[in-house]
């Protein structure tokens, strides 16, 4: 190779704009608000994701397609195809993705989060032990085989008490049980579950397994931010209104600033760093799910990634200059190793409601859209749910109608107008045909 090329080769490498790695499932949503992020900061973004690898890139966006859950093939992809051009960050959108990351982070030398940390933290039972060693307040619990007596084990349960999958998210498999005769239907229905043929693709251990833990009387909240080297920088606490008794727990409002007050939203803050050091977890973005009681405050997750879906767009931030930043810009920066403890919560107050699925069926349509976004503070609704595809509710499901937004002066005021939108749609959910 001539000098000149030399030359020209080395200018070229200095020109390149920073690249970041985007570990995510063909289904999140964020995935467009992570690329505009990434143009406002003139950053590339590549994708690894979980799609077919016999596909010539059915998607146009030049993904490297893995398997999530088969992680040794999926970071030998991942860092085959990046090593001659090495990603500036690894970020991780959804559960699934997270030790694939961790793994390829610490290949490239890059800040991220142990992988066994990592892992840790996409498994509830893993996450109790690590959170009950460190002394944190945690409930009774017990991992029981899928494949146990589901009546011999009724007789040994203390009630109430919840039964809970090891690695699904959003309250799916999770139900409330409180007697002998309403464990033996739930464990029947989470073993349907775990055994059916969606999640026996996913080859997990942990799908064998379920949890069984005492309730936690309470109020829900959840926590957003981000670890830097082991210290947390906490961007949004969010208020779940709704009550989350069972006997399942379908997360529906989310609403921020938190109405709990300084001091429970410190403990809050406290505890959920705690956690994540019992855990592990050292860098990256955070997710925490906790109930507070007379008893404190318990820690139920500590997700390393950010809050799921289209619910980001609730975490509104901004600069000590009050120019306003999205939650996914914040990550991509935080990813980057610049500096985000100068990004905060917006002054004003904001939130979102996941549309609950009132019953199964097979959805048709929605009417009064146009009716609910004249409510005072709903910003937008987006419907998420595609005509004549069949809606299952939780504890089996996993998705929701869609989504509304809304914001205003007081958290209190962003509660009233997402209810009184949502009171103004009506969907229109028809039965199953039944195949005989």
């Amino acid at each position: 190779m001539q000098k000149s090329e030399i030359r020209t080769e080395k200018s070229e490498l200095r020109n390149q704009k920073p690249r970041a790695l985007l570990c995510a499932t063909t289904t999140g949503y964020q995935i467009r608000s992570f690329g505009d992020a990434a143009q406002k900061l003139g950053v590339g973004l590549v994708f690894a994701s979980d799609r077919c690898d016999q596909l010539d890139d059915p998607w146009w966006d030049a993904a490297i397609p893995v398997r999530f859950n088969l992680e040794d093939a999926a970071v030998e992809a991942v860092t085959r195809t990046l090593a001659p051009h090495p990603p500036a960050a690894v970020l991780a959108v959804g559960d699934q993705p997270v030790v694939v990351a961790a793994r390829v982070a610490l290949a490239f030398g890059l800040p991220g989060n142990p992988p066994h940390a990592a892992a840790v933290s996409r498994d509830k039972l893993a996450s109790r032990r690590a959170f009950s060693a460190a002394g944190l307040p945690s409930p009774s619990f017990r991992a029981v085989p899928l494949d146990e007596d589901a009546e011999r084990l009724a007789g040994e349960v203390q009630y109430p008490s919840v039964l809970k999958p090891l690695r699904l998210s959003g309250s799916r498999g999770v139900m409330r049980i409180d007697s002998p005769a309403a464990f033996v239907t739930a464990f029947e229905r989470l073993r349907r579950l775990l055994q059916s043929s969606e999640l026996r693709e996913e080859t997990e251990d942990a799908h064998r397994q379920a949890m069984i833990e005492s309730f936690i009387p309470g109020t829900e909240f959840a926590l957003e931010g981000a670890l830097t080297g082991g210290r947390l920088s906490v961007f949004a606490i969010f208020d779940k209104p709704d009550p989350l008794d069972g006997p399942f727990f379908e997360e529906t409002i989310y609403v921020t600033p938190s109405r709990a007050g300084g001091p429970v939203e410190q403990a809050m803050a406290v505890h959920v760093e705690a956690a994540a050091r019992a855990i592990g977890l050292q860098h990256g973005p955070v997710h925490a799910e906790c109930r507070v009681n007379a008893n404190g405050v318990f820690v139920l997750e500590v997700a390393a990634r950010p809050i799921g879906g289209l619910c980001a767009a609730a975490v509104r931030l901004e600069d000590n200059r009050g120019t306003p930043a999205s939650l996914e810009e914040v990550l991509l920066r935080h990813a980057l190793g610049q500096d985000v403890t100068t990004f905060r919560r917006s002054p004003a107050a904001s939130g979102v409601m996941m549309i609950p699925i009132p019953r199964r069926g097979v959805y048709k349509d929605v009417t009064g859209v146009e009716e609910a976004l004249t409510v005072g503070g709903v910003e937008g609704i987006r419907m998420t749910a595609k005509p004549d595809t069949v809606l299952v509710p939780l504890p089996e499901g996993r998705s929701y109608l869609g989504f509304i937004f809304a914001g205003g002066d007081t958290p209190d005021a962003v509660e009233r107008s997402l209810r009184e939108a949502h009171r103004r749609l009506q969907f229109r959910i028809e039965r199953e045909l039944t195949v005989t």
